[in-house]
């Protein structure tokens, strides 16, 4: 039912000439990594906080707010560096099962970071108890790194 549709992106003008080019690929994939560095560090200092591990100076919520920017611009770029890369093998994704797994849990991840965790890292100091925090983070922290994990998966599938 999708394979038609993914042949057809596969065979759009963007995603011919990103698997033409020598260069182009490997270019678009690095501001993917960059993307997926930079929403790393700051998913990372806020679960990290939420665990109580490192930056106990600074409350939860201001480290959220600060790093919030952050997280918005590196999904952005995600988005707009993994469309390219996704045109260029279509094909291969519809048969991977990284691929999928890494699409399941991006939408998982997105959700879970703008309404949970958002909830809870934005709350007051002592609104929920530190073993919620504490799943809340691990949850957050599983759900990225799978995310991660798939797509460097995808490259060895």
């Amino acid at each position: 039912m999708l394979l038609p549709l993914f042949e057809s992106l596969e065979a759009s003008a963007i995603g011919e000439a990103i698997r033409n080019s020598l260069w182009l690929f490997p270019i678009v994939e690095a501001f993917h990594l960059i993307g997926l560095a930079v929403i790393g560090g700051a998913i990372l200092a806020v679960d990290f906080r939420l665990l109580g591990l490192g930056l106990r100076s600074h409350p939860v919520a201001r480290l959220a707010r600060d790093l919030q920017p952050w997280v918005l611009g590196s999904i952005v770029v995600m988005i707009l560096s993994g469309v390219p890369l996704f045109l260029s093998e279509a094909i291969k994704c519809y048969y991977s099962f990284a691929f999928w797994t890494k699409m399941t849990a991006l939408v998982l991840a997105i959700l879970f970071t703008f309404t949970v965790r958002r909830a809870v890292a934005l709350a007051p100091e002592g609104r929920f108890s530190p073993v919620w925090n504490r799943a809340v983070a691990a949850t957050s922290l599983v759900l990225w790194s799978t995310v991660g994990w798939g797509g460097r998966w995808i490259g060895f599938s």
